[in-house]
């Protein structure tokens, strides 16, 4: 059940189906592709899906984000925004089919399952509430980040005992040496399970894979139906010899006690399919994400050799690898009722392959999401681990073991590199790493021969989600310019020479300077090869632009985090209104240059205190001359906001960037429009520092997870949530940018972002978690 796949160069952008492969439909150039004749023909199991499943659902997300495939008899989903609100709802979008047979299990197939007393049950990805969340609640304690620091040691030892045993030899197949059978061992030793019959063990987890997601011959489903059938006794087995041990110790030792306390929760048959079923799940993921971390870091040598210089970069490169080529491909939903997603009506009992792969790459949630960036500071945000409640629960046991394996690789064979090889992945719809992994070294080169106590030197880090403080590249400034009276204009380029990620219009980055990280829109040119920030002297702000202003010249090295985007352009409006106010023309001035390379009607309207305190006038006349308005203070002219927004065309869109009353006046103004007509960014945030003597501490209650959290005065619910090991992505912290944002089912809330406009704020169905919180330490619940 191997196959064999080359990759070719992303860079390329190949279309994703070639004219040999049996999925392709007659077409001369893959812009011209007929996206019904796409989903008539898709088949995950033809090399384009099997080769990159991204990359071969591109043209879905640029134009079917969701179409029904006829040859899998599933609605398959492409786009980040609408996977994501399939996990966010496991009522209308139930996992009762995740562990289906792709392929339908044969007659003689079924006959030997019987045979064995295969009796497979629901397990906790495929079972439907309220069943789920009462046995997640009672079974998560031992996954929670607190309660899995003790694990580390354990980790680091067998990896370093697997090191020791290849580290001289020069080439290995790390798959085989150290990537299956560790996180195998930890996986065994995490539940409790006797760490033997390892050949056996993988025997088995390769034919349950096959068997559920693949598509195996009516042959081979006979062989495969007796190896599940003797995985399933050989799990019996286990749990029997597990009883016998009560003070075990163990996630399943812990599951068979809850077996005996609380049986309508904990069932018996539900303890044999757990058994079988997480011994598959605890490793087999996290083998392959290490296997395709390894494969994709050296593959990309700059990334390699910036975390060799700088091992704090190991977190966040694990995720954007998760990202980037993670282990869990696709996942599966089934609909409850009659719904539509991204703008499909879906009927009830609708099948679902939701391809996370595909949702980690779109651009429309990452900037430049084709590009591999270990820098990238919203990595995080992946849906490799699922979201929601049934997130996965050993997320952050993989994260563990991936950033040991990466940390001591690079620390003690910074000379890696692949092997010559032909790359094989087992075919199936859902999970994807190579079977193997070949690299070389000169062992000669080793560190640790001249330094010996290098081998055993090691970073500590955290269990959870990676600190964003940690993500920075080094840039150079390149040029500083006089843009307008108190503003100068700083072009930016990466410190070692290398291209800057690709950026789209409202995209900002965030410049870590001495002790102050401030964030500025991008506005140079398309296609420029650096990055260009105008930044004005706040004489009374917090600091940040006064020490820019003073201290940064020509050739200075700094630390920025980003691209990311906040503020989007939908390019498909009918009609785009730009309005800026001061410094605010920063993200407008990219938009007006989109617009106008797309043909787009648009206008600008640029309000200012006078002329000279206006920046990029020049250009803006010079490209954008008939479409500019311009309203300087000391000229006595200014913007008529009412007649503007009155003049919208039907399907316009207004985008503004300015000061508070100028974003409050339009709030106002197009109260009674459609829902989506304003979008604006602040460019300044009120100090969200919490001063512990005001604030009062409340009780928050995460429905999804079935935990009741407890935000102490000097805490914020952000801080709380990720205590409690729930991933919420955040960016700025300060309540402006929007990404920490939470779903509220119940309780007032004291809204501090600007964020939410006040339609949105009355509704009270959303908060920011990085800084409001509860009304007068009420207490709240979330869908989380």
């Amino acid at each position: 059940m191997t196959g064999t796949v080359e990759h070719p160069s992303r860079a390329s952008r190949e279309c994703p189906f070639s004219s040999e492969s049996a999925s392709s439909p007659a077409r001369d150039t893959c812009p011209a592709f007929d996206p019904a004749a796409l989903a008539r023909e898709f088949d995950p199991f033809q090399p384009p899906y099997q080769l990159d499943p991204a990359e071969a659902l591109r043209w879905s997300r640029d134009q079917l984000p969701v179409f029904y495939a006829p040859r899998l008899g599933y609605w398959v989903v492409s786009r980040y925004e609408d996977i994501k609100a399939v996990f966010r709802d496991n009522i209308l979008f139930s996992p009762r089919n995740v562990l289906e047979k792709i392929t339908p299990a044969t007659a003689e197939a079924v006959e030997v399952l019987k045979s064995y007393g295969y009796a497979m049950n629901r397990t906790m990805v495929n079972e439907d509430e309220p069943a789920h969340m009462e046995r997640r609640r009672a079974l998560m304690d031992h996954f929670i980040p607190a309660n899995l620091e003790k694990h580390q040691e354990m980790v680091r030892r067998l990896t370093r005992e697997k090191m020791d045993e290849f580290i001289d030899t020069g080439r290995v197949d790390l798959v085989d040496a150290m990537l299956y059978e560790v996180p195998l061992n930890v996986a065994l030793h995490f539940l409790g399970v006797p760490e033997d019959e390892i050949a056996v063990l993988r025997k088995f987890s390769v034919a349950h894979s096959v068997n559920t997601w693949g598509r195996p011959t009516d042959e081979q489903q006979v062989a495969i139906a007796h190896d599940v059938g003797r995985f399933w006794k050989y799990a019996g087995e286990i749990i029997e010899k597990m009883k016998s041990e009560p003070e075990g110790t163990g996630w399943m030792h812990e599951t068979i006690r809850k077996n005996a306390t609380m049986p309508d929760v904990v069932t018996d048959s539900y303890v044999h399919s757990m058994m079988m079923a997480i011994i598959v799940a605890a490793h087999e993921t996290t083998s392959l994400a290490s296997a395709n971390m390894f494969k994709t870091l050296l593959t990309h040598r700059d990334a390699w050799d910036d975390i060799c210089a700088d091992p704090s970069l190991v977190p966040n490169a694990v995720e954007e690898c998760l990202r980037y080529a993670g282990s869990i491909v696709a996942w599966r939903r089934q609909t409850t009722a009659p719904t539509s997603l991204g703008g499909i009506d879906l009927p009830e009992g609708a099948k679902l392959l939701i391809v996370q792969a595909s949702g980690n790459r779109d651009e429309r949630h990452f900037e430049d999401g084709d590009t591999f960036d270990i820098y990238r500071d919203n990595a995080i945000d992946h849906l490799t681990f699922g979201y929601g409640s049934h997130q996965c629960m050993g997320k952050n046991i993989g994260r563990m073991e991936m950033r040991i394996f990466l940390e001591e690789m690079t620390r003690r064979l910074p000379h890696l590199r692949l092997a010559e090889q032909e790359f094989t992945y087992l075919p199936n719809t859902s999970f994807r790493g190579p079977d193997h992994l070949w690299v070389e070294w000169d062992p000669a080169q080793n560190p640790e021969r001249k330094h010996p106590a290098l081998a055993r030197e090691h970073l500590h880090f955290p269990v959870g989600a990676p600190s964003r403080r940690d993500i920075a590249r080094k840039i150079r400034v390149a040029e500083v310019r006089r843009e307008a009276d108190g503003i100068i204009g700083l072009t930016l380029e990466d410190a070692k020479g290398r291209p800057l990620p690709a950026w789209s219009p409202g995209a900002h980055v965030e410049l870590c300077v001495g002790e102050y990280d401030r964030k500025y829109s991008l506005c140079g040119k398309p296609g420029a090869s650096g990055y260009e920030v105008a930044i004005l002297r706040e004489d009374g702000g917090r600091g940040g632009s006064r020490h820019i202003h003073d201290t940064v010249r020509e050739g200075t090295e700094l630390r920025m985090r980003g691209p990311s985007n906040l503020f989007r352009l939908d390019e498909q409006a009918a009609h785009h209104v730009l309005i800026a106010g001061g410094i605010g023309i920063t993200p407008i001035l990219a938009m007006a240059d989109r617009l106008k390379a797309l043909g787009k009607n648009y206008a600008i309207h640029y309000c200012g205190r006078s002329r000279c305190s206006m920046a990029f006038l020049d250009r803006l006349a010079a490209d954008h001359g008939e479409r500019l308005t311009v309203y300087a203070g000391d000229e006595g002219r200014r913007a008529d906001l009412p007649t503007i927004v009155a003049g919208l065309p039907d399907g316009g869109q207004i985008y503004c960037c300015g000061p508070d009353r100028m974003i409050a006046a339009l709030e106002d103004l197009t109260a009674d429009m459609p829902e989506g007509t304003l979008h604006f960014e602040h460019f300044t945030a009120d100090s969200s520092a919490l001063d512990p003597e005001k604030e009062s501490a409340f009780e928050v209650e995460l429905k999804d997870s079935g935990l009741s959290l407890k935000v102490a005065a000097d805490q914020t619910l952000l801080d709380a949530i990720r205590a409690a090991g729930i991933d919420v992505a955040s960016d700025c912290c300060e309540g402006l940018c929007g990404s920490c944002e939470v779903s509220v089912l119940a309780g007032d809330i004291d809204h501090r972002d600007k964020v939410l406009t006040r339609a949105e704020r009355a509704e009270n169905t959303r908060m920011m978690a990085c800084c409001s919180r509860a009304k007068n330490g009420s207490r709240i619940t979330l869908a989380l």
